[in-house]
């Protein structure tokens, strides 16, 4: 069985083992590849494993000896699904592996846009403190999440342990999604009514043809001008031009982000330089525990594939 890996240094930068994936087979790990690379590096292999690396229709309808093709995240767009389902090659992620990771960043991200430590920290670090004529002092507006309204789109297990950590703040929970889930964690609100009443608003909805920007200058508007917006999902579902000019114009009072629309950013990228744009560079997910998962839930992946039993599928 010949298994290749097309971009495992992301997964694995070499504080975990490959060990229970070579079990399988012959193993080789790629760190990164480029489209140009992909085909030639995957063209005989059996099982194929993908982090952010595409997969293309040329290469599953010529990687003849292709089994299985193993998505090492939960995202799947980068999988041409279509064609995989046609020629009958099962795809499988790795479902909620940074369920815990993502909501602790995005309270990390929420945090600082409240308390802006980082920013007082660098003021410190710069002599301020020393030459300040008094004991305390701060340099932008704190503000206390108790009381607050922190609307979640997509309440599904994410947003759900976020809306956990949210009411330990005393937070109230206002939520949107495809459906009224009956939950005591917080009120199904409609998404328009959400953005006009929430002071923080969180994204935690998959990326949909239908959803592409629908965080634009039309919703955008109906936000209070005190209010935050934090994403932690995809950058498509925002409009980073009119994101840019609400926080620019004071529209709102400021935004973090973890995904933007092209990663690594372009740029000219207008939220580079954004006031009080908050970017991290995608990596919520990223914590040991959440990458050791990965790993596990693969292995598993392909131990049930090769007994018969597939798992996790998406096609």
């Amino acid at each position: 069985m010949e298994l290749v890996i097309t971009d495992g240094f992301t997964v694995n930068p070499g504080d975990l083992s490959w060990d229970g994936i070579a079990q399988f087979g012959h193993l080789t790990v790629y760190e990164r590849t480029s489209q140009k690379e992909v085909f030639d590096r995957c063209r005989n292999a059996n099982i194929i494993l993908t982090n952010k690396v595409h997969l293309d229709q040329y290469l599953i309808e010529n990687a003849h000896s292709l089994k299985l093709i193993c998505v090492l995240a939960t995202g799947y767009n980068i999988v041409d699904t279509r064609t995989a389902k046609k020629l009958n090659v099962p795809v499988c992620n790795v479902p909620a592996y940074g369920t815990m990771s993502v909501a602790q960043h995005t309270m990390a991200l929420i945090l600082e846009l409240a308390n802006q430590a980082g920013l007082h920290n660098l003021s410190v670090h710069h002599g301020e403190w020393q030459n300040a004529k008094d004991w305390s002092y701060s340099k932008t507006e704190l503000v206390e999440l108790s009381g607050k309204k922190l609307g979640i789109v997509g309440l599904g297990h994410i947003g759900e342990q976020l809306a956990r950590i949210a009411r330990t703040f005393g937070m109230e929970i206002l939520y949107y999604g495809p459906r009224n889930k009956q939950t005591i964690l917080g009120d199904f609100t409609p998404l328009e009514k959400l953005f006009a009443e929430a002071d923080i608003i969180s994204l935690h909805c998959p990326l949909t043809p239908e959803n592409v920007e629908m965080v634009n200058e039309k919703l955008i508007s109906t936000m209070k001008t005190s209010a935050f917006l934090v994403n932690t999902a995809r950058g498509q579902l925002i409009n980073e031009i009119d994101l840019a000019h609400a926080l620019n114009s004071g529209k709102i009072a400021g935004a973090a982000l973890d995904v933007l629309a092209i990663e690594p950013p372009i740029k000219n990228n207008p939220l580079l330089s954004a006031k009080n744009c908050i970017i991290t560079p995608h990596n919520a997910w990223k914590t040991r525990e959440a990458r050791i998962r990965i790993l596990a839930t693969t292995e598993e992946n392909i131990q049930k594939f090769l007994q018969n039993n597939p798992q996790n599928l998406v096609c």
